[in-house]
């Protein structure tokens, strides 16, 4: 059984948890941890249709965001690693400064110094020095800064394709392969790149 921690703060994008815990549920032999802020509880609410008691029950475990005697507060307890999704500023920042009020900055420095993987789906745009800043502390802390960026390679047609397309690839960085991601294929292609100038093909 391989364990994965799945936190949500309060930044806006619940569905990216929502849609992991999804996925993850239809891969064997994956147990989910879930931490949900009170933030985030509220977000859930005003962006989705998805009840409190539907994202408890994608979770195998649900934590109290104020437990920090929970099993994943331990090192002891052997996990894959965490996915923060969505991760707020103050999230963020809590990782970076190994700020351990809760239970989410309390599982992620923990996983920081087992050196398990930690994935940071950040949402905040635009950004200011010190969101730049914090990014790079908590980069140096060994986390993973995702921004659920989305690519077009894949041609999206929905919203969903969208949200699936970054779900996925943050899952990937775990080695889940969760069959929602489109793999990039090199594409056979009758450009005449000698028509282009220097600058066009820069």
């Amino acid at each position: 059984m391989k364990r994965l921690i799945i936190a949500m703060s309060g930044a806006s994008g619940a569905i990216y948890g929502v849609r992991a815990l999804q996925v993850l549920r239809a891969i064997p032999d994956v147990e989910t941890h879930l931490v949900v802020s009170p933030s985030a509880q509220r977000t859930l609410m005003e962006e989705t249709d998805v009840t409190w008691d539907q994202l408890k029950a994608l979770a195998d475990v649900l934590h109290n965001y104020k437990d920090i005697g929970a099993s994943i507060a331990s090192g002891s307890f052997r996990t894959e690693g965490m996915l923060v999704a969505p991760c707020s500023v103050k999230t963020l920042s809590a990782i970076a400064h190994c700020d351990s009020g809760d239970l989410i900055s309390r599982a992620a420095d923990v996983v920081l110094k087992e050196r398990r993987r930690l994935v940071v789906m950040f949402r905040e745009t635009p950004l200011h020095a010190g969101h730049i800043a914090i990014m790079d502390q908590a980069t140096r802390n060994g986390a993973i800064i995702m921004p659920p960026v989305p690519g077009f390679y894949h041609r999206p047609k929905t919203l969903d394709d969208i949200i699936n397309q970054s779900v996925g690839r943050a899952l990937d960085l775990f080695g889940f392969d969760a069959g929602i991601v489109k793999r990039w294929t090199e594409a056979d292609t009758s450009l005449d790149l000698s028509a282009l100038t220097p600058t066009d093909r820069d």
